[in-house]
């Protein structure tokens, strides 16, 4: 038996908008994007990880109350969330790269702890850190 972590979510504004961010900027592709209603299913994944998906979810119903939504879009606007991580082979190479694709970055690529890091954050405002993966 097999067992691991398939999906795990993320809540954003607007999943257009997040789908366009995580696709054509990070270079993730749709895994799925399914309806039942105005509920929304949409799971995107980065090429070289064909079993982990990022659930692009928006907060609200049926999960979420009126109440409990607007707090949840609050805290993700705020930055509050626990950051991402995106694991790269060169942090520079990807900075430039996603910067000429308008990815706004909180912090530009530094020597830190042997290796290199940068932060940005995604249209709904969770932060990411790229790490440079250790060689």
């Amino acid at each position: 038996m097999t067992q691991g972590i398939g999906v795990v979510g993320l809540y954003v504004r607007d999943q257009d908008e997040a789908l366009t961010f995580y696709v054509e900027k990070l270079g993730f592709r749709i895994h799925t994007d399914v309806r039942n209603g105005d509920y929304r299913w949409l799971t995107v994944q980065h090429p070289e990880q064909p079993s982990f998906q990022l659930g692009l979810f928006l907060p609200g119903p049926p999960i979420h109350d009126a109440a409990t939504e607007q707090t949840l879009h609050a805290i993700v606007a705020k930055g509050a969330m626990p950051p991402l991580v995106l694991v790269v082979d060169d942090c520079r190479a990807a900075y430039d790269r996603m910067s000429a694709q308008g990815v706004e970055f909180t912090q530009a690529p530094a020597d830190r702890y042997g290796t290199v890091d940068a932060g940005f954050r995604d249209p709904s405002g969770n932060g990411w850190k790229m790490i440079e993966a250790q060689r």
